[in-house]
């Protein structure tokens, strides 16, 4: 990327948000600090009125705008893959509003890369798991209206462990994606304390019309004590090599990190949550399989086999 392909750049992120930060512009373009003030400097002195606070950051003037933006190729077929991902990944608000934000961006496009997008669209496909189920039954348009106007939500959550469906009134701090689910941070009210909520176990939504006095930690604060938190246990295993297809995609789900194909077996690392659930999954491809490490791993699927012979008459 030239530098006035940069600074163009830098000129579009400043409009993209209120306050932008020189930590952020350095990190999407891999550039130091002093590069930044440069780029910075070097806009203001054409004329673009850029304010900025030392330890805030930058931001425009209240309404000045670029002209239309003129999107690359690259960045045209891009929306391609992201229309594809949010019909997958988003519940059916979001996804309607993305459609008419994307039909805005189309408005935009010169002729060729209209066309390149048309060419493109019915060349990628993402296909439902059948595994998981579809986002599309998820509240997460009404979590994310509440976050954007800092209102207190009702919801009736059941709970995993004990089945029990209960009532919270919570103060939404924010959501993220993984291991196939959503996940909604949030001060519960009841609990006095923050908690995850699973969205597909969430049955019912509503907006308190209350709003959130109490200032809370960033999403990101919760998401690095969820990852100091968790204790990944290493798991490897061998599958017979002409047995492994019977594996499929479950090993995904259960911390797969990688493989290696040796003569007649197949070596497979995982990194699990849990070993008691890797164990339970382990009884359904054990007569293929052999369990390399851990010992406790050995220990506690021994346990569930006796108890399943017992059962066995």
């Amino acid at each position: 990327m030239t530098r006035f392909d940069r600074i163009t750049a830098i000129l579009v992120q400043l409009q993209s948000k209120k306050i932008v930060t020189a930590q952020e512009i350095a990190d999407r373009f891999e550039i130091s600090l002093r590069t930044v003030y440069r780029d910075i400097r070097s806009l203001e002195e054409a004329g673009v009125p850029i304010s900025s606070e030392a330890g805030v950051g930058y931001s425009m003037m209240e309404g000045y705008r670029l002209p239309p933006i003129i999107f690359s190729k690259e960045e045209a077929l891009s929306f391609v893959t992201a229309e594809k991902l949010m019909n997958r990944f988003s519940d059916y608000s979001i996804n309607k509003d993305y459609q008419s934000a994307l039909f805005k961006v189309k408005a935009v496009l010169r002729s060729s890369e209209k066309e390149s997008i048309a060419r493109v669209d019915n060349s990628i496909s993402v296909l439902p798991n059948s595994y998981v189920p579809e986002v599309s039954s998820t509240p997460l348009g009404k979590i994310m209206a509440g976050i954007e106007s800092r209102t207190v939500l009702s919801i009736k959550y059941l709970a995993n462990h004990s089945l029990e469906l209960s009532t919270r009134i919570v103060e939404p701090v924010g959501v993220f994606h993984h291991g196939q689910h959503w996940h909604l941070i949030a001060y519960c009210r009841l609990r006095k304390d923050y908690r995850d909520f699973r969205l597909d176990r969430i049955q019912k939504i509503d907006n308190k019309e209350e709003q959130i006095s109490k200032t809370h930690p960033e999403l990101k604060t919760f998401l690095n004590k969820i990852s100091r938190e968790q204790e990944l246990a290493e798991v490897i295993i061998e599958v017979q090599r002409e047995k492994y297809r019977y594996i499929g995609d479950q090993k995904y789900y259960n911390g797969f990190v990688s493989q290696e194909v040796l003569s007649d077996v197949v070596r497979i690392s995982f990194l699990t949550e849990s070993l008691e659930g890797f164990a339970r999954w382990y009884l359904m491809i054990g007569d293929v399989t052999e369990i390399i490490k851990p010992v406790a791993l050995k220990k506690r699927v021994k346990e569930l086999t006796s108890e399943i012979l017992k059962k066995v008459k």
